[in-house]
């Protein structure tokens, strides 16, 4: 099942140039599944009364013509997510015939391709004890109207299921300029409008600001596009937060407290955090900014069991150490 997290049942659109006190700008899949995609598994309550669920074996990521990329079973099904359960808590709100129409995903079996983040994988206790299978909280599901691999029949149905992203939002639907990741590793972090992953370099400096990611830095790392205050603000966080970085070849990048971000070309899918540690100078933006020139870098500290990836560099490993003190201890660019 790879990385577990047991849940408890009680459980921006104009982009803007803002100016701050930044300062002027300058220039290996897993492949045995048992049992097979399909096949039910369920678990008895006291009461005696069961809920059937579908195993689903190897999830991976699909792209749908209309919809996207969205999450698909071993067999190709299509897996859903339902506006009315909650993901924090988890909780499934579809019980009786709603179950019926929308079988519930069983945990037992379920693991992730090398196309989803594994930490995102997790379960919730149905009523009758039955576990199952959530992606970033959100309960998953199939729908018994998709009769054949790569149907998306249940995409809209009531304006309140649609196809699972690989971050555990919805697919086929669009995304604000900035969004947030609940990863369970390593908290709140930012995404761009694709999904992607946010990361800072703390070999960067935000003030004056300068980038430190040179020609051979920029073949694994991709500035990141502009936001909008209006989206910033739907976060809960000061407009200051932001800041339009003027790079080296005039292009422009988003920063974050002054620090520019990027995304990581290792990051195949939406919710991936393979950036994460790299070289101990690369890490997550994470949500809680504090606005005060760069001083504070908003990194997310990695943690035993996420989906770091830190083996293609020789500098120390620091991943799980201060960040502000990364830049300092790393013995290489962490490209």
């Amino acid at each position: 099942m790879g990385k577990w997290r047991t849940v408890l049942l009680a459980g921006v659109a104009a982009t803007m140039l803002l100016a701050t006190a930044c300062g002027a700008s300058t220039q290996p899949t897993t492949t045995v599944v048992q049992p097979a995609a399909g096949s039910v598994a369920a678990s008895p309550s006291s009461s005696g009364a069961t809920t059937a669920l579908k195993t689903a074996g190897v999830l991976a990521v699909d792209s749908s013509s209309e919809l996207g990329p969205l999450v698909t079973d071993s067999a190709g099904n299509t897996l859903y997510r339902f506006d009315a359960d909650t993901p924090s808590p988890s909780k499934s709100n579809c019980e009786g015939d709603c179950a019926t129409l929308w079988p519930p995903v069983s945990a037992d079996d379920a693991s992730a391709s090398d196309s989803l983040n594994p930490d995102l994988l997790g379960w919730v206790a149905r009523a009758d004890g039955s576990k199952q299978l959530t992606l970033s909280g959100w309960p998953l599901y199939y729908y018994a109207k998709d009769t054949a691999a790569g149907q998306t029949n249940g995409q809209g149905v009531g304006g309140k299921w649609f196809a699972a992203a690989a971050d555990g939002k919805k697919a086929g639907v669009a995304r604000k300029s900035v969004n947030v990741l609940d990863s369970p590793e390593l908290g709140p972090i930012l995404q761009d409008k694709n999904g992607k992953t946010l990361y800072l370099f703390t070999k960067d400096q935000p003030w004056p600001m300068k980038t430190a990611c040179d020609a051979t830095c920029l073949q694994k790392w991709t500035p990141s596009g502009l936001v909008s205050v209006k989206d910033i603000e739907a976060l809960g966080l000061d407009p200051k937060t932001i800041f339009t970085f003027t790079t080296p070849n005039g292009t422009k990048q988003e920063a974050y407290n002054c620090w520019p971000s990027y995304t990581f070309k290792g990051d195949k899918e939406a919710g991936q955090t393979n950036g994460q540690g790299v070289g101990g100078v690369w890490f997550a933006i994470k949500k809680d900014i504090v606005v005060d020139r760069g001083k504070t870098i908003p990194a997310a500290k990695a943690k035993a069991g996420s989906s770091s990836d830190t083996s293609s560099d020789t500098s120390s490993d620091t991943s799980s150490a201060d960040p502000s003190a990364a830049a300092t201890d790393a013995a290489a660019n962490g490209y």
